[in-house]
């Protein structure tokens, strides 16, 4: 036999199983003797799992491992994110605990003040920790968050200049109890027209600002769009005296340059943050006030779950900080007039008179200002005569604006024999014409139907009922000749245009700002904007009519302008009298009396029919409403809860605990949305 082949000694084999049996496991790492609980919460949505959990921290962590810092944990067999909420030294957990996976990062980015701001939000809307702190503290940035930055170099603060606001009755219950440490609650409705001190809103709210600095207190501003922020961030740039003095957090900068902004609120180099619904989270230190600026605007509103308003935050964070609160904008919200019915805000407007001589004259199409007959040849023309002549004759003096409901050619076909809407033969989808020579397409699918056939009546011819805002250009054009006219809508959207003639076509929240101010204004399709079908659609009409004529000429500079729609229309008449005001308590009495938000509390829940319907046995609280539940499409239904405003906390703890029952049991969560902004 080879030697090669024979087996080993039996020596040798016990040799190799001691030296197996005899491999040291690693050592476990000493436990911290100070706080050596971490009590962290996981960025995890499910319903059933939104509480803290407590792990162990070891003592390589405990100098790091401080609340409000990013780490990692073990959870469910998985490596999940978390933050730390809080260091203690005992558990009430039975069981083992955890320890510490690592510490990502030892900055402090979700200060305790903060977390308990996300948690009063999620309970306040029926949604989880988890889902809202992703909206307050931005992803992090490595390299950032390595760069050591210098504050800016402190210098004296000049006084705030009250001179912005001398045209509103009880001005002085504002800037002055702010820069003394005060904490006002106000409500400020801007005068219109584009002259001063109405167009210089940014100025004003940038001397808020500086009178909440004064008293050595930060200041969180709210806008809904990014150009009202730059506004804003040029106005504070020339009060503060730097761009370095206050942060901008907006979705359209990048993931760096966010970030940057946010260290540099939670590092306390800077004690101002502006920008959109997000920003009502940033972590200023020592907030004095909390302003929003337009809070009708839906861009206001959080799309994603829980679907938190940013004024609905700032006050939540107002009202924990003790700080001051100005809610302001050219129109007037629902909820901010209830507000001041309640005594809550202070009712900052000018007289009406004032506001009638500081905008531009506001008529309807059709008729003069003493409420003259229509004229029976412009009843149904899409520009009147009374409209076509303000166009022409204020061409020539500076530029006018158009504003139409909707961008695009002609968004909607239908046709013309029997006025049915046009649909595609292969997804049964809208049709529209994207350009002018192009063929009819479907906006869903993109099919394109150059040879429709209306299957109700066989008719082959088109009309559009709706147009936009290029199709209005070319009308514009052809009716006015020798007048450059341009668009502002969609991805196209003009900043500003100077003081030379032309016309501005342009679509809701997609009007420029014009040097020196428009010399007339034109809002068109007024009927189609009042017609849709929704719960905001008449404060939401006067709120976008009101922005169009806060950017015209004041009448004394010859401004007007003239809206094509229904005089009668209390939308339309609010426009002509200059009574935002006036219209806010109109609507509030209205919904007051229908029991619609925000007097009341309201919560929609839409699911499959099975699960929805389920909801109608649970224990909600009295008294309550159950409408529904109603078809929604997709094979969903809907069901509408309503109570009265002091059960709202009870409503919505309610519906969290309907929320982690389905979680618990591995069922999809239902969508709830708690006083949606829009309700169909």
């Amino acid at each position: 036999m080879n030697g090669t082949n024979a087996d080993p000694p039996p020596e040798q084999l016990a040799l190799v199983r001691e030296t197996v049996r005899t491999r040291r496991p690693k050592p476990s790492p000493s436990i911290a003797t100070d706080r050596p609980i971490a009590r962290v919460a996981v960025d995890m949505p499910l319903a059933h799992l939104d509480r803290p959990f407590d792990y162990l921290v070891t003592e390589a962590q405990a100098e790091s491992a401080q609340p409000g810092c990013r780490v990692r944990v073990r959870f469910a067999g998985q490596r999940l994110d978390a933050f730390v909420l809080d260091r203690v030294d005992t558990t009430d957990h039975d069981g083992r605990l955890g320890r510490l996976e690592r510490v990502v990062s030892p900055e402090v980015v979700l200060r305790a003040d903060i977390a308990r701001l996300c948690r009063a939000v999620a309970d306040r809307y029926a949604g989880t920790f988890a889902d809202v702190v992703r909206l307050a503290v931005p992803p992090r940035h490595a390299r950032e968050e390595k760069t050591e930055r210098e504050p800016p170099e402190p210098h004296p603060l000049p006084d705030p200049d009250g001179t912005l606001w001398e045209p509103y009755a009880g001005s002085t219950r504002l800037l002055d109890p702010l820069a003394e440490g005060g904490s006002p609650r106000v409500c400020w409705t801007v005068l219109p027209g584009a002259a001063p001190p109405g167009a210089d809103w940014p100025a004003a709210l940038a001397q808020t600002v500086l009178a909440a600095l004064r008293s050595g207190r930060g200041s969180v501003v709210c806008l809904p769009d990014v150009r009202d922020v730059d506004r804003l961030d040029a106005a504070l740039t020339a009060v503060l005296g730097g761009p370095d003095r206050h942060a901008v957090l907006t979705a359209a900068q990048g993931p760096q340059a966010r970030y940057r902004a946010f260290l540099a609120l939670a590092r306390g180099h800077v004690k101002v943050a502006i920008g959109n619904r997000a920003a009502a989270f940033a972590p200023v230190h020592e907030l004095g006030l909390a302003a929003v600026w337009d809070d009708g605007d839906d861009l206001h509103a959080e799309p994603r779950a829980p679907y938190p308003h940013a004024r609905e935050v700032l006050l939540t964070r107002a009202h924990e900080a003790d700080a001051a609160v100005l809610l302001a904008g050219p129109a007037r919200s629902v909820e901010a007039h209830a507000l001041v019915e309640s005594a809550w805000c202070i009712d900052l407007a000018a007289e009406p008179e004032r506001r009638r001589h500081a905008g531009p004259r506001v008529t309807a199409a059709g008729a003069d200002s003493h409420g003259a007959e229509r004229d029976p040849a412009g009843r149904g023309a899409r520009l009147p005569r009374e409209a076509l002549t303000v166009l022409r004759e204020s061409a020539p003096a500076g530029p006018v604006l158009v504003s139409v409901p909707r961008s695009g050619y002609r968004p909607t076909l239908s046709c013309q024999t029997c006025h049915a809407p046009a649909r595609c033969a292969t997804c049964h989808g809208p049709l529209g014409q994207p350009e002018s020579e192009a063929a009819p397409a479907c906006r869903w699918c993109g099919t394109a139907a150059p040879e429709w056939v209306c299957p109700e009546c066989d008719g082959t011819t088109l009309r559009a009922p709706v147009i936009g805002e290029r199709r209005t250009a070319e009308e514009i054009g052809r009716a006015v000749s020798g007048v450059t006219v341009r668009t502002s809508a969609g991805e196209r959207v003009l900043d500003r245009v100077d003081g030379r003639p032309q016309v501005v076509v342009a679509t809701p929240g997609a009007e420029p700002v014009a040097d020196g101010g428009y010399a007339a204004g034109l809002i068109l399709d007024a009927g189609l904007v009042l017609a849709r079908a929704d719960l905001r659609t008449a404060e939401e009409a006067v709120r976008r009519w009101s922005h169009v004529v806060s950017l015209v000429r004041p009448e004394s500079d010859g401004g007007r302008v003239v809206l094509v729609g229904s005089a009668s229309a209390p939308p339309v008449q609010a426009l002509v009298r200059a009574d935002p005001v006036g219209f806010a308590a109109r609507e509030l009495a209205e919904r007051r009396s229908a029991r619609l938000p925000p007097t009341v509390r309201l919560a929609t829940v839409s699911g499959p029919s099975d699960a929805v319907t389920a909801l109608l046995d649970e224990s909600w609280p009295e008294p309550k409403e159950l409408l529904g539940p109603v078809a929604t499409g997709d094979d969903e239904v809907r069901l509408v809860i309503r109570v009265p405003r002091r059960e709202g906390s009870a409503l919505a703890a309610a519906l969290q605990r309907v929320q982690s029952q389905r979680s618990a049991h591995k069922a999809p969560p239902l969508r709830v949305r708690v006083d949606p902004y829009e309700l169909e």
